[in-house]
């Protein structure tokens, strides 16, 4: 009996020799056509039989057949492992898992664009002072859960897009009062670039037109980016804006400071003071103005007084005239009776 079973595994032994012998003449033979077809690029094709050594997808068939699996089933399902492989790859590339062509500075693939412009029923300086209170903005707009200033041209953000929360960095790098804000903000999600105008279009009707490039980082705001989630949360926000500056009747007390080229050239102090340096000089010229106004009026009547006082003159020289006639009429009148 026992040497049943030893003749047994013998005769397995060399059945798998045998498909181990045939399957090491197959990649033999197949070396050997890739040689004749291509001698002149020989190099190259071993450099590609290298590739083929090092993937093991071959070998990987090989050992599945020995397992007891059909070849057909064993090529068609390392194939399509290898399909899936290459579709994964080309997923991860797409959203920023490998190495894709045509990224932009920030990383990403590809930027969004935002350009939105409102009326609001304000003065320029008013709806501008609004703006510049970022700290506010968490108490009218719904994407905007909380800012805190950094310093005068930095400030921290907590927002959030869709369900999930995100936090960036803010910088201005040019301000200009009652003029336009130009930022960029960075974040672990994504970057941004932003410019704010403010156009006055009457005494109280204030134009703001603002433009935003958005460069999405990570699954969740790429996939946003296609649905232009983001997009909507800023236009629901802005129109946020128009009515809680329409709405309050509040004067806001703005940062009325300038930056240009990333740096503060004129702090909010030293422009409030020369503002109202401004109205305080444009007070005293208007106190100019009345008094000469008063010195004219003065002087008017004066001559009032001295035409007044001919005109007595002259009346008085007149009855007098007249008394004269009269007493001469008189005279005549006796004489002749």
């Amino acid at each position: 009996m026992a040497g049943k079973e030893t003749k047994e595994r013998e005769t397995q032994g060399s059945g798998t020799g045998g498909l181990g012998e045939a399957l090491s003449g197959f990649v033999e033979s197949q070396v050997g056509r890739l040689a004749e077809k291509a001698s002149d690029k020989l190099t190259d094709v071993t450099g590609k039989l290298t590739d083929a050594a090092d993937s093991g997808s071959l070998l990987k068939v090989g050992s599945s057949v020995l397992g007891g699996e059909s070849p057909v089933k064993a090529f068609l399902s390392e194939k399509a492992k290898g399909v899936k492989d290459s579709v994964v790859g080309k997923v991860k590339e797409a959203f920023g898992g490998g190495k894709g062509k045509g990224k932009g500075k920030s990383g990403s693939s590809k930027s969004m664009n935002i350009i939105e412009v409102l009326d609001v029923g304000v003065p320029l300086r008013t709806a501008y002072d609004y703006w510049t209170q970022y700290e506010d903005f968490s108490s009218f707009t719904k994407g905007v859960r909380s800012v805190s200033m950094t310093d005068e041209m930095s400030s921290n953000w907590k927002v959030k897009v869709g369900p999930s929360p995100r936090s960036f960095k803010a910088t201005v790098l040019e301000q200009i009062p009652d003029d336009r804000i130009v930022w960029t903000s960075e974040g672990a999600k994504g970057t941004t670039k932003g410019a704010v105008s403010f156009h006055e279009l009457a005494p109280t009707l204030t134009r703001i037109v603002l433009v935003m490039e958005y460069y999405p980082s990570g699954l969740f705001e790429k996939t946003g980016n296609i649905w232009r989630a983001q997009g909507r949360r800023v236009r629901l926000d802005f129109k946020h804006f128009q009515r809680y500056v329409t709405l309050t009747g509040d004067e806001p007390e703005g940062w009325r400071g300038e930056i240009r080229d990333g740096e503060v050239v004129v702090s909010h102090e030293e422009a409030m003071e020369e503002e109202e340096a401004a109205q305080a000089e444009d007070s005293e010229n208007d106190d100019e103005y009345e008094d000469t106004d008063d010195g004219d009026a003065e002087d008017e009547e004066e001559d009032e007084g001295e035409d007044e006082e001919e005109d007595d003159g002259e009346d008085d020289g007149e009855d007098l005239e007249e008394d004269e006639w009269e007493d001469e009429a008189a005279d005549e009148d006796r004489e002749e009776e």
